[in-house]
């Protein structure tokens, strides 16, 4: 991977991590921790999308979208396993 395809998966893993707070309230990791659940979502995305046979196009704002909804998926499910345990 090159430097640019790195920058950009973080680019969208921190916008799409930090979309993703703000619509599941309550669940903020912090700017790193956004990153990482934004890139997980992109990689649950990635996975569940095409399984589904959903397709949202090519390009950043695509990519941004459907990490966040990944990220979304995955900052709910973080949500359901902490009420279960607390």
């Amino acid at each position: 991977m090159d430097m640019t395809a790195l920058l950009v998966a973080l680019l969208v893993g921190a916008i799409a991590g930090w979309l993703a707070g703000q619509l599941v309230q309550g669940t903020g990791f912090g700017l790193l921790g956004d990153i990482v659940v934004g890139i997980v979502g992109a990689l649950i995305a990635s996975w569940l999308f095409p399984t589904l046979g959903l397709h949202l196009g090519s390009g950043i704002i695509a990519a941004i979208i459907a990490a966040t909804v990944g990220a979304v998926i995955l900052l709910l499910i973080v949500r359901l396993i902490r009420q279960a345990t607390a």
